[in-house]
């Protein structure tokens, strides 16, 4: 089973509070069968995400770390990832690269777990796109104190 993040690149709740649940909806999926985790690499949320996931790789050293990059003409700081890997999106334009590239995890995962807590940006697009291509969504809410929300 394949998992990808999307969120916000601010996290303005206790980051401490989202990396617990986050760990603990990675271990769940873990124990369901997941294996592969997609990551973006931006932003706070996608931090958060790439560490939950290498830490519990030392509990489950099947489990693998993808960096889906959305740019060739980078360099990226992988000490969190086990590889990465480039989407066929080297025909989008540059200010699409992040969006296409978004969209490529999600098309490519079972799974989708969000840190969206408002309308608008790239997060929020994406989760939409999630939506609107059927996945499981496991949604952090730390104001709501919803964990899961399967759509």
């Amino acid at each position: 089973m394949t998992v990808t993040f999307c969120g916000h690149s601010k996290v303005y709740s206790e980051s401490k509070e989202v990396t617990e649940k986050l760990t603990k909806i990675v271990e769940e999926l873990i124990n369901e069968g997941a294996d592969e985790f997609l990551l973006g690499g931006y932003g706070h949320f996608d931090h958060i995400s790439a560490r939950v996931v290498k830490n519990l790789k030392e509990k489950y050293p099947h489990i693998t770390s993808r960096l889906v990059i959305p740019y060739l003409n980078r360099q990226y700081d992988m000490k969190l990832y086990d590889d990465s890997v480039y989407p066929p999106i080297e025909t989008t334009p540059l200010r699409f690269a992040i969006s296409k590239r978004n969209e490529y995890m999600v098309m490519w995962s079972d799974v989708v777990v969000s840190y969206v807590y408002c309308r608008f940006g790239g997060a929020y697009n994406t989760l939409q796109f999630a939506k609107r291509k059927k996945k499981r969504i496991i949604e952090i809410n730390l104001d709501k104190k919803e964990e899961e929300n399967t759509k």
